[in-house]
């Protein structure tokens, strides 16, 4: 890489006193020191190469991948993910996508019991790749650990920004799991999101199992392989014939008309048509607050 200085187009490898020498014979003697000085700061700042997108990405995704073949979090990843963003107002536009879920007065509501231990399994990856916000982690670490658990690709682009304690939003804006689809449209209809992503978004319930002692729902998965991502849960909702897996009223809200129930049989038959709208409504859920929804 190069930069100009005065006149003289200099490598950034050269060292500063070349780049004072340089500059003398192009710069008035009185004013040498002041450009001498500019010039090697240049030259120390240069060498402090700032990591691209890409880079940090990877970076990211690399240990990312090292914690899910330690432990297999993945879905508690999805939900962090999940509740973070799935606070957007599109009416107040408020709430979104953008880490508030880190702090206390949100954290502590109760539909988000036990994701403190998410968020402490992220921390070191924070640490070791600081230049990531924790909004960009939280997204990163539902995307990739769908993708590592057998998911499809899903969009993804660095940009959301952390926010304060002071904007985390009041506690009620996540779904209840006791209430069927009335329900479920006032919740989804005011983050902007439709019938059919409201049900490809369940669809993540293919992943993981409830936890007693956080969701106060029995200690069961809702698939026979929780740590697969797959069309399962669709599977599994239809046949309605093992009394081992979990059928919360939100789930069962899916199959009450017609129309939803028949987008319910065409993911349990076609996995990729679920991968492929999943992915897009997940995209979507992962921007909200932002500006980086890509059409």
């Amino acid at each position: 890489m190069a930069f100009v200085s005065g006149f003289a187009v200099v490598s950034s490898t050269t060292s500063s006193a070349s780049l004072c020498s340089a500059a003398s014979s192009f710069a008035p003697k009185a004013s040498m020191t002041k450009r001498c000085a500019v010039v090697t700061k240049a030259a120390s700042s240069s060498s402090l190469r700032m990591m691209t997108d890409a880079e940090i990405e990877t970076k990211a995704r690399g240990l990312l991948t090292e914690l899910f073949k330690k432990t297999p979090c993945m879905p508690i990843m999805v939900r962090l993910a999940w509740h973070d963003a799935g606070t957007y107002d599109k009416n107040t536009k408020t709430g979104g996508a953008n880490a508030s879920i880190r702090y206390a007065p949100e954290l502590s509501h109760g539909a988000n019991a036990g994701l403190k231990i998410a968020i402490d399994l992220l921390e070191p990856i924070k640490k070791a790749v600081p230049e990531i916000s924790y909004a960009d982690l939280y997204q990163l670490a539902s995307i990739h650990g769908i993708e590592f658990g057998g998911g499809p690709k899903i969009p993804f682009k660095l940009g959301r920004k952390d926010v304060s304690a002071e904007d985390c939003t009041p506690d009620g804006r996540l779904p209840d799991a006791n209430l069927r689809m009335g329900h479920l449209r006032d919740t989804f209809y005011r983050m902007g999101l439709t019938d059919r992503e409201i049900i490809a978004l369940s669809g993540a319930h293919t992943y993981g199992r409830a936890h007693s002692d956080r969701s106060g729902f029995p200690d069961k998965a809702w698939t026979t392989n929780p740590h697969v991502f797959d069309n399962a849960y669709f599977k599994e909702l239809l046949a309605n014939n093992n009394i081992e897996l979990l059928r919360l009223n939100s789930d069962e809200a899916l199959l009450d008309e017609a129309a939803m129930k028949k987008i319910v049989k065409d993911y349990a038959e076609d996995q990729n048509l679920f991968f492929k709208d999943y992915s897009a409504a997940h995209h979507r859920l992962s921007t909200l607050g932002t500006n980086l929804f890509q059409a």
